[in-house]
């Protein structure tokens, strides 16, 4: 009987000496049909998610924008949409019919870090089983040419997926670790750092359009790659239940292969991570000025006017940082998936509604408001 090489485990690992009858049901075929089938069935399956994701951006960013136009035609549908966006001091109390409490917004980061941190870990074993191995006199002396574009690195090497598609890879595992330190650093924040009133609140939709958020952003950010880590997941799944945890490959990690998405990124990730962390410590410093104005969490509903940092220049400095960071997300990227720039759009569009209305708020509410401020963008808006 025909026997036929089967790939168990991580990815591209063929365990030889090993082999299964045609017939069997964990049998893909010969090694050439099984690395037909991402070409055929996976991209079609991305093509579908990343798809789909960017008609939920669009249709997300859609009523913000039509909402942000300065006609008194639209004016029922403007306050339409500013309703949901609307939360904390600039929510009137008519509207918490619909309303939850603004501490919620845990549940946000609660979401995000388990997502992130599922998706981070997924992606980056799938990408440890792509990488051939590579000795390290070599590793060394290639990582200054591959950092300048120059590097032919792996080139030798037989492996089933492109240098090109595990450098995709890579960014999408850096994306991830970006991620991953916004949505850990504003759980920390919701914790320790806010302090919202008892009466503050948000509208339920706008509750709901958090939890899409933070849900469709982490998958965003590697949509080019999901369909391939959870084909991968399965397999190990499929080894794992076929011959048990006692019969499972031991597997030595190796650290040089481990930290080879690091290696792989080019310099345009490296400045979009700067641009990120730029947004993040000025973000936390605003938020931390915001709780400072509440010293007593329970009590204490009195509003000042903050200062320090960005504020100085606008209303709503940590909206402002957010764009920022989220731009951060862009470049990283190499400024050539749609994905990521429409979720930029939406974070745009989205922060900007809501700065314009808390910036009328504070110049309703203090007469003595400093003039020189703008609602988000310095100088601008």
């Amino acid at each position: 009987m025909e026997k036929k090489r089967v790939i168990l485990g991580w990815g591209n690992r063929v365990k030889k000496g090993v082999s299964r009858a045609a017939g069997s049901p964990f049998s893909l075929g010969t090694r050439e049909e099984e690395d037909a089938i991402p070409g055929r069935f996976g991209s079609e399956m991305e093509l579908g998610l990343v798809t789909l994701l960017r008609a939920a951006w669009v249709a997300a960013i859609l009523p913000v924008v039509i909402a942000l136009i300065p006609s008194s035609k639209i004016s029922f549908f403007q306050q339409f949409v500013l309703g949901f966006a609307k939360r904390g001091k600039i929510m009137q109390s008519s509207s918490n019919k619909f309303a939850v409490p603004q501490k919620l917004f845990i549940h946000f980061y609660i979401l995000a870090s388990v997502w992130t941190t599922l998706l981070l870990a997924a992606t980056w074993l799938y990408a440890y089983s792509t990488v051939p191995k590579i000795s390290k006199p070599y590793l060394f002396s290639s990582i200054a040419s591959h950092l300048t574009g120059g590097s032919r690195m792996f080139s030798f090497h037989s492996s089933h997926t492109s240098k090109e598609h595990r450098s995709r890879i890579a960014v999408s595992i850096f994306l991830l670790l970006l991620m991953e330190a916004q949505v850990l650093r504003r759980l920390f924040e919701s914790i320790y750092v806010f302090k919202y009133s008892p009466s503050a609140r948000m509208h339920i939709l706008g509750y709901l359009t958090g939890l899409f958020f933070y849900t469709a952003v982490p998958i965003s950010l590697c949509c080019n790659h999901a369909t391939e880590v959870y084909k991968f997941g399965l397999s190990l799944i499929q080894e794992f239940i076929v011959k048990g945890k006692d019969r499972m490959l031991a597997t030595e990690v190796d650290w040089w292969r481990f930290l080879n998405p690091l290696i792989q990124l080019r310099w345009y990730s490296w400045i979009g991570a700067a641009i990120f962390f730029w947004g993040w410590i000025h973000q936390h410093h605003c938020h931390a000025i915001l709780g400072s104005l509440r010293e007593n969490r329970e009590d204490n509903d009195e509003y000042v006017v903050p200062h320090g940092d960005w504020f100085q220049y606008v209303s709503s400095p940590h909206y402002l940082a957010e764009i920022v960071v989220y731009a951060g997300f862009v470049v990283a990227s190499g400024c050539s998936d749609l994905t990521i720039w429409l979720l930029w759009g939406f974070t745009v569009a989205n922060l900007v509604l809501a700065a314009a209305e808390t910036h009328r708020w504070y110049l309703h509410k203090f007469d003595n408001y400093p003039r020189n401020r703008f609602a988000i963008f310095p100088f601008v808006y």
